[in-house]
C-alpha cells in the first residue's frame, strides 16, 4: 500500500528530478537520501517511466511520487502537555495546542499528539484507523489549534469514524478573514482536491470531493473580521482553501494566503506594523476548532463542548482591537459564547 502525489512540472527551465524535489520542501520528502532511495525504487515515475535522479524536467512532464506507508511499530509515550477538557472512560476531547503534529509521519518521528496521549491514556486507546495513530478519529493541520474527539477503545472508533461519516458531529471554528467577507454569512460549496503544481496546496477544482463550508462574521474590525466557520465536509485545508476561494484569505496563513495580500488592504500607516505582526507573532493560521456538538456514542448524552483559544489567538484578537477596533468595540469571546449559541 501506499500513498500518492502527483506534480505537474509548469516552469520554463529545465532542473535534474532531484535537486527539484528538494526544492519543493514536501513534508514527506524528508530528505535528499529518501528522495534518492524513493527514485531508485521506482517510486518517483515520470510520465509513467522510471528514470534517474538526474532526469531533466521539462514542461508538462508528470511526476508521480508513490510514498511506502509507514512500517508498524512502538509509539514512544512522551510526557506533552495537553489539555483535557473532557474525558470518560470511552473518549476524550483535548483542546489541541497551534503546532503540534497529529501523529509520526515522515520526516516526524516523535514529539507529536499521538506520542503525548499515549504517554497521558497508555493502553487505554482504539488501535486506530491507520498504523501508528491509536485514538485519532479525525484531524487538525499542525498550525490550527482546538478540539479533537480522542476515542479509548476500538468501538468508540468505529462508532465515531461512523458518525463523522454521516455528519452527525458538528464541528465550528473560529478564523481571522483578511477583508470583509460580502455577503457576512454565506455556504462555500465546492470540489477539492491536491494541487498538481504545488502538492503542498489543495485546489478547488471540478471533479475533487464535493466541500461545503458554512461561515459567518460574529465580529467586524476595520479590513478584517472574526468568523465562525462550521463545516459539513472535513476535506485537508478545507476552511483555508474556500476562504482564499472567496478572496478573504484567513490571517497569518502563508500557504494560501501572502504577505503581500494582508498589506494591501491595509491603509499605507498601518503597513509596517501589520507586517512586524505576521512577521514576528501570529506565525500560523488564525484558525481554532473552538466547539464541537455530538452525541456521545456509548452513554447518550448531548455534548456540547468549546476550546478556549490559545495565547497566540487571543493575543492577535487583542491588537486587532487596539488598531482596527470599530467604533471601539471590543471582542468578547465569552459573550460570543452567549450571543451565537445558534447558526
Amino acid at each position: 500500500m501506499h500513498s500518492r502525489i502527483s506534480i505537474k512540472y509548469d516552469r520554463p527551465d529545465t532542473i535534474r528530478l532531484d535537486k527539484y524535489l528538494v526544492e519543493l520542501k514536501i513534508q514527506e520528502l524528508y530528505s535528499r537520501s529518501f528522495i534518492e532511495k524513493l527514485i531508485a525504487d521506482d517510486r518517483i515515475l515520470v510520465n509513467n517511466i522510471p528514470v534517474k535522479k538526474s532526469y531533466p524536467l521539462n514542461a508538462e512532464d508528470l511526476i508521480e511520487i508513490k510514498l511506502p506507508l509507514p512500517e508498524p511499530k512502538d509509539i514512544v509515550p512522551q510526557d506533552i502537555p495537553l489539555q483535557i477538557v473532557y474525558e470518560d472512560d470511552d473518549i476524550a476531547i483535548i483542546n489541541k495546542a497551534p503546532g503540534m503534529i497529529v501523529h509520526p509521519g515522515f520526516g516526524n518521528p516523535d514529539h507529536t499528539l499521538v506520542n503525548a496521549i499515549v504517554y497521558h491514556f497508555g493502553s487505554n486507546l482504539s488501535s486506530g484507523k491507520e498504523v501508528n495513530r491509536p485514538g485519532i478519529v479525525h484531524r487538525l493541520d499542525r498550525g490550527t489549534s482546538g478540539l479533537m474527539i480522542i476515542a479509548k477503545n476500538d468501538l468508540v472508533q468505529s462508532l465515531l469514524s461512523d458518525m463523522f461519516a454521516k455528519r452527525q458531529i458538528k464541528k465550528t471554528y473560529l478564523a481571522i478573514a483578511c477583508g470583509i467577507p460580502d455577503p457576512p454569512a454565506d455556504s462555500i460549496e465546492t470540489c477539492i482536491s491536491r494541487s498538481i503544481a504545488n502538492p503542498r496546496k489543495m485546489t478547488v477544482t471540478d471533479n475533487g470531493k464535493w466541500s461545503l463550508t458554512h461561515y459567518k462574521i460574529i465580529h467586524y474590525y476595520h479590513y478584517f473580521a472574526l468568523l465562525k466557520v462550521n463545516i459539513e465536509t472535513g476535506r485537508m485545508h478545507q476552511i483555508r482553501v474556500h476562504m482564499a476561494h472567496k478572496n478573504y484569505p484567513v490571517f497569518g496563513d502563508l500557504l494560501y494566503n501572502s504577505r503581500r495580500y494582508v498589506l494591501s488592504i491595509v491603509p499605507e500607516n498601518m503597513k509596517r506594523k501589520v507586517n512586524e505582526f505576521i512577521s514576528t507573532q501570529m506565525l500560523r493560521q488564525a484558525l481554532h476548532a473552538w466547539r464541537l456538538q455530538f452525541t456521545h456514542p456509548i452513554s447518550g448524552k448531548e455534548m456540547d463542548v468549546y476550546g478556549d483559544l490559545p495565547d497566540d489567538y487571543l493575543h492577535t484578537i487583542a491588537w486587532l482591537d487596539q488598531h482596527f477596533s470599530v467604533d471601539n468595540q471590543t471582542t468578547d469571546i465569552n459573550m460570543l459564547r452567549i450571543e451565537n449559541t445558534g447558526w
